[in-house]
């Protein structure tokens, strides 16, 4: 109880109260992504994660809960645990092996990977499959080239050893990825970057698969016109306004939803 009203705290005042500003904030940010992952179809019922490192920290970060749907996610349900994976505060779920050797890896692995998305959709999986990857045919998958790389698969993901090829594989300038007959992987400074990059890495999946289901040979793109487009997405890569700009209209559409999140 709120001594000085009577009242029972709000969700929002009870959560900072609990967690402190800085983390809690980062707490309804993650819980955000979870809800819109749900809205856009990202998921695979338990599988998959999405990670946030706490502010202020080098070595902590939060992750969900194995065991609840995406759309059950909270900020107050987030676990928070420590690069070894040790929770760090009291929740009646575990967490993922398999979540924690890659999530970890790339928070560890580099100081500005803060948020780390990962998703097995149909078509991000679809396209791990094919041989050519990600085809430059279109604008799209072009804007994502300067930061696209790839994994190759290793088997389920709970070997520690993992850690430093996955880090390798991603580089010191990578964004977004393909894990080879697995899925995709997106990284970013904020949650708004990392959520961006995801989105047009899946939509760039979904495009590619949509193209080819026809059968149709697909329209190459002039390569005087492929370096100009690449020599674009270095500048649009550096634009870290769209991002905000993206994801204030992403909260803003789990407001209209009426997605309560930040519980």
């Amino acid at each position: 109880m709120d001594s000085d009203s009577g009242q029972s705290m709000t969700p929002q005042a009870g959560g900072i109260a609990r967690f402190g500003m800085a983390e809690w904030q980062a707490r309804c940010d993650l819980a955000a992504a979870f809800r819109l992952a749900h809205l856009m179809r990202w998921t695979d019922m338990l599988a998959t994660h999405f990670s946030l490192r706490v502010p202020g920290t080098e070595g902590e970060f939060l992750i969900n809960p194995f065991g609840l749907l995406f759309e059950e996610i909270t900020a107050s349900n987030l676990i928070r645990i420590d690069a070894d994976g040790n929770k760090l505060t009291d929740s009646p779920y575990v967490v993922n092996r398999a979540g924690f050797v890659i999530h970890s890896a790339l928070h560890m692995g580099r100081a500005d990977a803060h948020c780390v998305l990962h998703c097995h959709t149909r078509d991000g999986v679809a396209v791990s499959m094919q041989a050519h990857g990600l085809l430059m045919a279109a604008q799209r998958p072009l804007t994502l080239a300067p930061i696209l790389r790839y994994h190759d698969y290793e088997g389920v993901a709970v070997e520690l050893g993992e850690r430093e090829r996955l880090v390798a594989d991603m580089g010191p300038d990578g964004g977004a990825m393909i894990l080879r007959n697995h899925g995709t992987l997106a990284v970013g400074a904020t949650i708004a970057e990392a959520f961006n990059r995801m989105y047009r890495l899946e939509n760039a999946c979904s495009i590619q698969i949509a193209a080819l289901s026809g059968g149709a040979a697909l329209y190459p793109i002039a390569g005087s016109v492929t370096g100009k487009a690449l020599a674009q997405a270095e500048k649009v890569a550096a634009m870290t306004t769209v991002n905000d700009l993206v994801w204030a209209a992403m909260l803003r559409k789990l407001a209209r939803e009426g997605v309560d999140y930040a519980v």
